[in-house]
Parts: C-alpha cells; sequence; structure tokens
C-alpha cells in the first residue's frame, strides 16, 4: 500500500532523511517513531506531497507522488500536528468546502454521520475558531477521512485530546484498519504506539534503525518482556552511543 523506495532529502551537506525504505501493508497500523530531529516531520512531508524528496520513490497504492501528485492525494488523508483549518467557517461550511475540493456528490449525508461519530454534530453550525484544540483535532480528522482516503497519515493524533477523544480515535483507527485503510502514525506516545501498531519503525539522524512488531524489536534488544518505552530508548542510546 505505502513503499518507501531509497528516500532521502538533503539541505545541503546535511541529510536530515537517508535511504528510507519502508512497506506498509493494507489494513496495518505501522507507527513510526523517533527522537525529535530524527527526520520524522521530513518523511512524513514527502509522503503527502509537501516536500520534494531529493532523491528515492513514495508510492501510494502504486501511485508515485512526485509524478502523479492529486493522484496520490485523492487516496491519502493527512492529519498533522497543527491541523490547518478555515476558523471563520462552521463545521458543516468547511467539510462541505473539502467535499467540493474532491468532487464528491451529494456529500451531506457522509458529513454528518462523521460529525456524529466524532461528537461534532451538536456543534456543526458553530464558527470553528469557537472550538478547543481536541475539537479542531477531530474535525480535522473528519475532513481526512471524508474522501475515504486508502492511506492515513497522522502526526501526533493525540496532542490536545481529552480521554474520551483520544479513546475514540484509537478505537476509529482499529475500525478503519479492520477495514482496509492503512494508517502511518508518527506520536511521541509510546504507549499509544504499543496499543495500536502491527509493526513499528524507529528512524534516528535520518536512518531507520528497527522495523518490526514489538516482539522482533525486543528480540533486537535481547529483552523478551521490555515496554515499548524501555526498548525505544536502548535502541536509541545505542544509536546514539
Amino acid at each position: 500500500m505505502l513503499e518507501l523506495k531509497e528516500l532521502s532529502k538533503s539541505y545541503g551537506d546535511f541529510k536530515a532523511v537517508d535511504g528510507v525504505n519502508l512497506s506498509i501493508n493494507k489494513g496495518e497500523i505501522f507507527s513510526f517513531l523517533g527522537v525529535n530531529g530524527a527526520g520524522k516531520t521530513t518523511t512524513i512531508k514527502m509522503i503527502v506531497g509537501l516536500l520534494k524528496a531529493s532523491s528515492g520513490k513514495v508510492l501510494i497504492d502504486g501511485v508515485d507522488v512526485a509524478k502523479n501528485p492529486m493522484d496520490a492525494k485523492r487516496i491519502t488523508g493527512y492529519i498533522p500536528d497543527r491541523p490547518q483549518i478555515y476558523e471563520g467557517l462552521s463545521a458543516y461550511e468547511f467539510l462541505d468546502f473539502i467535499a467540493s475540493l474532491y468532487k464528491i456528490k451529494n456529500p451531506k449525508q457522509q458529513i454528518l454521520e462523521l460529525l456524529e461519530k466524532y461528537q461534532l454534530i451538536e456543534d456543526k453550525n458553530e464558527l470553528i475558531e469557537t472550538f478547543s484544540h481536541g475539537m479542531k483535532q477531530r474535525l480535522a480528522m473528519c475532513s481526512a477521512l471524508l474522501p475515504k482516503p486508502k492511506l492515513l497519515v497522522v502526526d501526533e493524533p493525540m496532542v490536545g485530546l481529552d480521554p474520551h477523544g483520544a479513546k475514540l480515535l484509537k478505537e476509529s483507527f482499529k475500525q478503519y484498519a479492520r477495514e482496509g485503510m492503512s494508517i502511518f502514525l508518527s506520536t511521541h506516545s509510546l504507549g499509544v504506539a504499543e496499543e495500536l501498531s502491527d509493526r513499528i519503525s524507529l528512524i534516528n539522524k535520518g536512518e531507520i534503525i528497527a522495523v518490526g512488531n514489538l516482539e522482533e524489536l525486543r528480540k533486537k534488544v535481547g529483552e523478551s518482556s521490555s515496554s515499548l518505552e524501555q526498548v525505544f530508548l536502548q535502541l536509541t542510546n545505542n544509536a546514539y552511543s
């Protein structure tokens, strides 16, 4: 579903991302972890077409993001850590606008169902500028899901969410994965990654240092019962040493 082939991004002599190779399967929740400055955000921006790669490829369901950016964006949903939303619109107006961009015909029922699911239906006619950060985050989720993407890319999804909102989002990710959507998740919340992920990748200094499920990562550090946090700290400490 998502393939990164020798993906690199350089700024002068500095390589922010250096030859990343990853393959994410259909219906898989894949967590992409790393310390600050490891190359996570740069990689994500290349996946969703916001940043041009210096070399390598991003393929989404076989579509080359560099060669066919519009086709790739039609099948990709993206939720950044700080969503940019038109705050002068109501929640319904914003989603109706998104539907028009994707040329979705008769989107009303789909919009209302998403607003209901993400507990925004009572606020559908309220201006977004009055929303809390958590409400904006849930609205961003609605907008990303509106075109029914094959791939959902999520950067720090739990920021600003209360426990109920976080639980709703986690349950949604599991449901969408069961239905065949691939979810590429970047988060600093290792507990969330441990709970949700089918597989996990660690990036450090622009390079992938580990990929696998939790059991495989535990074997890599020689600890059969370690938490993801312990595995993460050991692998990233080794990378820095």
